[in-house]
């Protein structure tokens, strides 16, 4: 198989001037997490959800928190992005994501953009479809937060540990989960005029082992983790097959399925660990 027979066409595309408000409507819209920006017909950039994500972390300079209708898309895109000719192989293609850490690739014929190759593309090859591991043999550690985490702490956990997804939990339970969609599409207020929103967070915790619950200092911020999660939280079981997990990410749109064993947090299998099976 070779890019043309997997890739995504036509495409939706943004240009540079465009802005950011813009492109986050048409990813919104189209259920797509990247837009490739041409300046006429020339491929120049990419802008995809992870760069609309992390720019709500609140200490970030302040013109990143100016409302996103002001913001032109060449500020957050990508320049000159990699590119996969349409005549690519699928196995070279699944190994150039795993290496340079890629999630789509613009595939250009000529000099013409014609399509989009992504990890969800991928994921729908023969290729993927023909794994017969468990999916306990492809999960790795879930990363937790606490309900009550600060969305700058959501941010800066996803962020340094290039973690696509992070469990909620809720004293040993599965409350949500946050991942890059729900950062980059986060309804955050945009009306700056009278500073960020804030609000007050009461945070538990025992005087003493055994001790009673207490509230400890309250902390104002403008988003906690609950305000951010999605729910109910999509599980599997670690025996599971790989193509079950495959099966849930295609029908739900996500990139990464909760593993549990029994009752418990088992850990995450994650699209891309698939895609790095794919690619040996």
């Amino acid at each position: 198989m070779i890019a043309s027979d997997i890739m995504s066409s036509p495409v939706y595309v943004v240009g540079p001037q465009e802005n950011v408000a813009h492109a986050r409507r048409l990813m919104l819209s189209h259920k797509i997490s990247r837009l490739p920006v041409l300046d006429g017909d020339r491929l120049v950039g990419i802008i995809t959800k992870k760069d609309l994500a992390y720019r709500l972390r609140q200490s970030d300079p302040i013109w990143r928190r100016r409302p996103i209708d002001k913001i032109p898309v060449h500020v957050l895109m990508v320049p000159d992005p990699v590119s996969v000719t349409a005549d690519a192989r699928v196995a070279d293609i699944a190994a150039l994501m795993v290496a340079r850490d890629f999630s789509g690739l613009p595939v250009i014929d000529g000099k013409k953009l014609v399509g989009m190759v992504t990890k969800t593309d991928l994921l729908r090859s023969a290729s993927v479809h023909n794994l017969s591991l468990p999916v306990s043999a492809l999960m790795t550690e879930a990363v937790t937060v606490n309900r009550y985490h600060s969305l700058d702490h959501v941010i800066s956990l996803m962020s340094e540990r290039h973690e696509p997804l992070v469990v909620v939990n809720d004293d040993g339970g599965l409350a949500g989960i946050i991942t890059e969609s729900n950062l980059a599409f986060y309804k955050y207020n945009t009306d700056t005029s009278a500073g960020l929103p804030v609000k007050d967070v009461k945070m538990l915790r025992k005087g003493e082992s055994g001790g009673r619950k207490r509230f400890r200092y309250v902390v104002e911020v403008h988003a906690v983790a609950e305000d951010i999660m999605s729910g109910p939280v999509i599980t599997l079981k670690k025996d599971d097959p790989v193509s079950a997990a495959v099966t849930l990410m295609q029908e739900n749109h996500v990139h990464s399925v909760v593993v549990t064993d029994g009752m418990n947090l088992a850990g995450i299998v994650k699209r891309d660990d698939i895609i790095r099976e794919v690619a040996k």
